[in-house]
């Protein structure tokens, strides 16, 4: 698969408020791990939205990935023109930063947030422009993300699109690994 969706839990759903919660630590190092177990696999692009949480964290740890894989790309592409207008000014600018940074960028609608149909064909657009995706998602922990867990489930009825779900346990074990990987390098 050369073109991977990926999309999770927002940083509230996680209970992050801060970038410096470790938390954040643990769920990089997941995501890091999925891409480059991805990456072994043929992955070519990240395609991915702005939402605070799994999909930020998705844009910088691929881009920093970029340094080992030059040949990966990230695409971000937001639902909606001037998507993330309403929050605080230090989410808004970490967003604008990362619109810089990425190799495609693209409003799905150009126009403001009108309806949830905007929303829908962004899930549209990202599934039928994507190899099959991952999600950061446990169904005993539903947040907005059921959203996009529904429709990616309703498309795969519809043809072959392979899921992988990093579920809570799965974060769990990277907790562990990540701490012991911490452990080793203070030895």
């Amino acid at each position: 698969m050369s073109r991977i969706w990926i999309t999770g839990y927002r940083t509230y759903e996680l209970g992050v408020f801060k970038d410096t919660d470790p938390k954040v630590q643990v769920l990089k190092y997941a995501i890091k791990k999925t891409l480059m177990e991805q990456i072994d696999q043929g992955l070519e692009w990240v395609l991915t939205g702005g939402q605070l949480g799994v999909e930020t964290w998705t844009v910088e740890v691929a881009l920093e990935l970029k340094q080992d894989y030059p040949e990966l790309h990230v695409a971000l592409f937001l639902p909606f023109g001037h998507f993330g207008s309403q929050w605080k000014e230090s989410s808004q600018a970490k967003l604008a930063d990362l619109k810089t940074k990425v190799d495609f960028y693209a409003d799905v609608h150009k126009e403001d947030y009108q309806s949830p149909h905007q929303l829908r064909q962004y899930q549209d657009f990202l599934l039928n422009h994507s190899d099959g995706a991952v999600m950061v998602y446990d169904v005993d922990y539903p947040g907005k993300a059921q959203y996009d867990y529904q429709a990616i489930e309703d498309f795969r009825t519809q043809r072959p699109y392979p899921l992988q779900i990093v579920t809570m346990d799965d974060l769990q074990e990277f907790a562990s690994d990540y701490q012991e990987a911490l452990n080793e390098d203070l030895d």
